[in-house]
């Protein structure tokens, strides 16, 4: 009986969970939810994520070998546990214990930009490179290691906070609690932010017409701003660019990767940010390591978290967190 993986992404705004064959990465199905940011909350809506994809797959428990989460903040991998998640709100959720009581299978825990990471090197865009980063930009910014052919993990298990690299010493405040973070600058969050700000002032965007219900501003109204030619969005993502262009080229110059794969909704969606990013990077970066530099998107696109988040049983087996 052909087994299969259940990969999960706990996001700050969505959780999505897909069931994975592991040997050629294909998503059978997958089912998306709304977080909730609570430590409550967070368990039951995965368990209901999991749950629906395994009905959308039509294949039952029984034919899971494991379930992978990657979760939006500091986690003990050995024990399966949420340490700290501020976008979500969370703090010490017991993951791996409260999913394998429910599941009865292996549980496995990981941080969802590392857990990406896995994905892009193991089916995506960073497969055959031994020393690369993967940046993610989303409601945070975040980003996975590889060092020698492998996830570098640091110390505590929290390597690759760029979202928390100092861009703007006594700047706008983070969600971490500091101020000058390049995740208050370069984020689709720091960029919801901005933009809502300027229109409680008075500025006038098309983006007041696109924008749903709920208020918020998402990465396709963003797009469709930009194609509209409005000032205000314009001017805004282009000051999100030169920011995240800072950390990038910061990146390279420090670490001097072969490989830089840059994803996230934001990135996917709107093709100016990328490219301005991409084009302002390469102006900053040290010449020398910047011409040893290739600078790309992600292969799996949104679905980097939960194809790596499947295979992190796979992964944990060759090499130990």
């Amino acid at each position: 009986m052909k087994k299969y993986s259940i990969g999960i992404d706990l996001g700050g705004t969505k959780i999505l969970a897909g069931v994975i064959d592991t040997e050629t990465g294909e998503i059978v199905a997958f089912a998306k939810k709304k977080t909730q940011k609570d430590n409550e909350s967070i368990p039951d809506k995965i368990i209901q994520c999991v749950e629906k994809a395994l009905a959308e797959a039509e294949i039952p428990i029984s034919q899971i070998s494991s379930l992978g989460i990657g979760a939006a903040g500091q986690v003990d991998r050995e024990n399966g546990i949420l340490i700290a998640a501020p976008n979500l709100d969370c703090y010490d959720v017991e993951l791996r214990k409260i999913l394998e009581s429910k599941f009865k299978v292996p549980v496995f825990v990981g941080n969802d930009v590392e857990v990406a990471t896995i994905g892009e090197i193991t089916f995506g865009n960073g497969v055959g490179y031994k020393n690369l980063v993967c940046i993610f930009v989303g409601t945070g910014v975040g980003s996975g290691i590889v060092c020698n052919g492998r996830i570098y993990s640091g110390a505590t298990g929290t390597a690759g906070e760029i979202g928390h690299i100092i861009v703007h010493s006594g700047g706008r405040q983070c969600g971490c609690g500091e101020h000058g973070c390049l995740e208050a600058y370069a984020s689709r969050t720091a960029i919801e932010k901005k933009i809502t700000g300027a229109l409680k002032k008075g500025q006038k965007s098309v983006i007041s017409n696109l924008m749903d219900d709920s208020g918020r501003i998402k990465s396709r109204h963003i797009q469709r701003a930009l194609e509209l030619n409005d000032d205000l969005v314009f001017s805004t993502v282009t000051q999100a660019s030169e920011y995240l262009s800072c950390g990038i080229a910061s990146v390279i110059n420090f670490f001097n990767p072969e490989l830089i794969i840059i994803g996230g909704g934001l990135i996917e969606a709107v093709d100016f940010f990328y490219e301005m990013t991409v084009k302002k990077t390469q102006a900053k970066a040290l010449g020398v390591p910047s011409a040893g530099t290739q600078i790309t998107r992600t292969k799996l696109k949104d679905y980097s978290g939960i194809v790596g988040a499947a295979l992190l049983e796979k992964y944990y087996a060759s090499n130990k967190p």
